[in-house]
């Protein structure tokens, strides 16, 4: 991989890393999220522009306010670490995953757009439901309207002469996702007095639907259930989960989604009849 092209895109998802961090504190609250710019929640003070580096900056000011010496969570630089890593891994995933689509140059940066703009999408929703057991709805619908766009350009470059059948195909996947999930939902609170599943859960999965297809759709939310399931059980084991005491299942959705989005639902499948022939 071209090392200019690596600093670039580490450099490019660390500031977009910054900008998640804003959205996550600022959105469940209802505040503006470009104004005013970034300040210390604590004492107010604007952040100087040094010093709102990603990850360097909190590296120099030793995780502490310039100005009310108040701690800064690690969780900021971890953040825009992490977002600078996932977008590195869609650069990676281009090769496994346009040669399954097309050797066309334009296919390659639509899909490499995708890419970073789904995980981009992804972080704050997870984020925000780890903290507040919610999934924002905009973040939602803007991940459904921009996955159909890109599954559109997808197809139109890359498969013009199925284009329509594909955008079908990830119509119905992103309808069949929410209505699946608000009737499990509907259909365990009718049978054990509770929703099993979260409305933003639904939307999330129709976000899923709209990027990966039916297909993908079927094996995010595989890995989903499986991954949440082996949380919740490691949860009650240790006593950090009481029963039906609720957790966030966006992030085994956004999981699912991305490790799909990744690799393809036909190499997840090819895994998984190995495992099964094994």
């Amino acid at each position: 991989m071209n090392p200019l092209l690596v600093s670039i895109v580490l450099l490019t998802g660390a500031c977009v890393g910054s900008f998640i961090n804003v959205v996550t504190w600022r959105l469940p609250r209802e505040e503006s999220v470009v104004w005013p710019g970034s300040h210390c929640p604590r004492c107010g003070h604007s952040v100087r522009w040094h010093d709102n580096i990603p990850v360097i900056g909190w590296l120099a000011l030793r995780g502490r306010c310039r100005n009310c010496d108040q701690p800064i969570s690690a969780r900021y630089p971890l953040v825009e670490a992490l977002t600078a890593g996932l977008w590195l891994s869609a650069v990676w995933a281009i090769g496994f995953r346009v040669d399954t689509l097309s050797s066309d140059p334009m296919t390659t940066l639509v899909t490499l757009v995708g890419g970073v703009v789904l995980i981009s999408l992804l972080m704050p929703m997870v984020l925000i439901d780890i903290d507040h057991l919610w999934l924002p709805e905009p973040i939602c619908r803007a991940g459904v309207i921009t996955g159909l766009l890109a599954s559109a350009l997808v197809a139109a470059f890359g498969h013009p002469e199925i284009g329509n059948s594909l955008l079908f195909n990830h119509l119905l996947a992103s309808a069949a996702g929410l209505l699946v999930l608000e009737g499990l939902s509907a259909l365990a609170e009718r049978l054990v007095g509770q929703p099993a599943l979260g409305l933003g859960d639904a939307k999330l999965a129709a976000m899923a639907g709209a990027w990966l297809g039916l297909a993908g759709l079927g094996m995010s939310m595989g890995i989903a259930v499986i991954s949440g399931a082996i949380f919740g059980v490691i949860g009650r084991i240790t006593g950090r989960l009481q029963p039906r005491q609720p957790f966030p299942f966006g992030p085994f959705i956004a999981l699912g989604i991305w490790l799909v989005w990744l690799m393809g639902p036909q190499w997840w499948w090819s895994q998984w009849v190995a495992l099964i022939g094994s």
